[in-house]
């Protein structure tokens, strides 16, 4: 068995397509067929289900995924261990990116990865509409080693994290609305409002709809929009209000945060598999975030 046929594999597991996993593994579609069809005999077992519009894994391809990514890790470690001997870390870092990160020094940690250790390829990747709940699956599951997230109300069993910065979410609203000229809200003056925000599996959402929810309160959410930038202009327009940090806000103009009383937080942490163990290009960059933000 090669690692390649397990590499292969494991990308249309987790493409369920083979056209996205080829394009990812970058081979053309065909050779990717015939690696999977080589895995099955030497298995002895169909691991995918093929048909013209649908790919599905079998129970026995089911029971590979597990532990083919082991093995890709395992191998990955092995690697790095001898790398590191020889020349410094080098490999690959798969980091799971929030969209709301402004309030998180991004550009300054990655420069300053890169310069330590220029062997090592960085590959960011951005959340979808799933947001921190996306990332938080796919450090669990293998598929990145790190990840930026938000999630209030806790995190999933099999993960460490490590809170990084916390930061109120105030309410942005139009200068012509009638909370407009108020210094402070209170959470409860809210209701009946209607808001723009961002979808569910958003660390923001999850912290406002948590507040709401220990308060008794409803609250309707006209429209969600996985983009901040038309979430503030939505609120400019006056067709809702949201809740934004200074740092989501940016530059948007015409728009006034106020404070509200009490505030939902956002709480930026990065996150690691906690069952096994780091690459030693993950562990530099877990190290460096440790170091770069040490009062949390």
């Amino acid at each position: 068995m090669e690692l390649r046929h397990l590499e292969h594999f494991l990308a249309v597991a987790e493409e369920l397509s083979f056209t996205r996993a080829a394009s990812r593994v970058h081979i053309v579609q065909s050779a990717l067929s015939a690696s999977v069809r080589t895995l099955e005999r030497e298995l002895g077992a169909r691991l995918i289900d093929r048909s013209t519009h649908h790919v599905e894994l079998t129970d026995a391809g089911r029971a590979l995924v597990v532990e083919a990514r082991r093995t890709l890790l395992a191998a990955e470690a092995a690697r790095d261990a001898v790398a590191a001997t020889v020349g410094g870390i080098r490999g690959t870092l798969r980091l799971g990116i929030m969209h709301s990160l402004a309030v998180v020094d991004l550009a300054g940690l990655l420069t300053r990865y890169h310069q330590d250790r220029p062997g090592v390829r960085i590959e960011p990747q951005a959340a979808n509409s799933g947001g921190s709940v996306e990332l938080a699956d796919a450090v669990r599951g293998g598929r990145l080693d790190l990840a930026f997230a938000a999630m209030p109300g806790g995190y999933p069993a099999g993960l460490e994290v490590r809170p990084l910065v916390t930061e109120p979410l105030s309410l942005a609203c139009p200068p012509g609305h009638r909370l407009a000229s108020r210094r402070r809200v209170r959470l409860a003056e809210l209701a009946g409002e209607r808001f723009v925000d961002f979808p569910p599996g958003w660390g923001t959402r999850r912290s406002v709809d948590q507040l709401f929810a220990e308060h008794g309160l409803d609250r309707e959410v006209g429209v969600e929009i996985a983009d901040i930038v038309v979430v503030s202009e939505l609120v400019r327009a006056g067709f809702g209000l949201a809740f934004l940090s200074r740092s989501l806000l940016g530059t948007a103009r015409d728009v006034r945060l106020i404070p509200v009383v009490p505030s939902p937080r956002f709480v930026v942490s990065l996150i690691r598999p906690a069952d096994r163990p780091l690459s030693a290009a993950a562990r530099a960059f877990w190290e460096l975030t440790a170091n770069w933000y040490p009062g949390t």
